[in-house]
């Protein structure tokens, strides 16, 4: 299972990359395996303010309907178009094209209390 050193993940299996003052999230290709083939995504608009742990979308698949929760506080500076007609991009490549938003990060902090790849690795189960 790929688990990218560097990145941040949620419990729920959401990933965030910092990049300056603004981080990309989508989710993890654990999640994108257990849901199996992703048929929607639906995203906020730029311009949303996001709480930590708020539901900032929803992602469908043949097996289930699943809530995005936002990994950190802030406000959305951008979402993947790509993905309204192409979902299938967070199967095939989760942590490049199948990004989901960019956040601007309000509160370094909630980024710190994200755990690392060894801790998400422990979570799901893989060495």
């Amino acid at each position: 299972m790929d688990v990218p050193e560097g990145l941040r993940y949620t419990e729920e299996h959401e990933w965030l990359r910092v990049e300056g003052d603004e981080a990309v999230v989508g989710i993890t290709a654990y999640a994108a395996a257990e849901l199996g083939d992703i048929v929607f995504v639906e995203l906020p608009t730029v311009g949303t303010e996001l709480s930590a742990r708020q539901t900032f979308g929803v992602v469908e698949s043949v097996k289930a309907v699943s809530d995005l929760y936002s990994p950190t506080t802030g406000a959305v500076t951008e979402v993947n178009e790509a993905l309204s007609s192409r979902p299938e991009l967070v199967n095939t490549d989760p942590y490049g094209e199948g990004w989901m938003l960019r956040i601007r990060v309000a509160d370094t902090g909630d980024v710190e209390r994200l755990r690392d790849a060894a801790s998400y690795c422990e979570l799901i189960g893989v060495a």
